[in-house]
């Protein structure tokens, strides 16, 4: 990405922020899973709210590191076919897949965004939070997935120098 652009330089501290919250989520989930096995094997009492919060953080860690990789170059592209084509086909396919991207994370935001608002009445089985919570991430990370997917269309990174 251009670095002197003043929107590539936001979106890339939104990247970056997305990226620490994955990695988070990951450790929260760690965390939220030796818990539970403490709890259950050492303590003989199981707490309810793990496994919907452990489901909670992987759902998170998953959505906003797809949301990363698709602004890092890194997912959702025809990496290997790349190297065997003209300058013209790679990048009509370089489009076609930040496209797919666009709109896969338009998709996931969309109906994300919905069901969130129609499970957010209630209660998630197990934990004090609402069931629309567990939509949340896929809403955000959907939004970000197709802001970063356009981003690159609009503005592509430049040609790796194989350094």
């Amino acid at each position: 990405m251009s670095a002197t652009n003043p929107l590539n330089l936001i979106l890339g501290r939104i990247a970056k922020l997305a990226i620490g919250i994955a990695a988070a989520a990951i450790v929260g989930m760690a965390l939220v899973e030796a818990w539970q096995v403490f709890a259950r094997y050492v303590m003989n009492d199981s707490p309810s709210w793990t496994e919907p919060v452990a489901l909670l953080l992987m759902s998170t860690a998953m959505m906003f590191g797809a949301a990363a990789g698709v602004r890092s170059n890194r997912h959702f592209g025809f990496f290997l076919l790349l190297d065997y084509i003209s300058p013209g086909a790679q990048r009509a396919l370089i489009v076609l897949a930040r496209s797919v991207a666009a709109a896969v994370g338009l998709m996931l935001s969309g109906w994300g965004g919905r069901m969130l608002s129609d499970a957010w009445d209630f209660p998630m089985a197990g934990a004090p939070l609402p069931q629309g919570m567990v939509f949340l991430p896929v809403c955000i990370g959907g939004a970000l997935m197709a802001l970063f997917a356009i981003e690159q269309i609009v503005s592509p990174p430049p040609p790796e120098t194989g350094e």
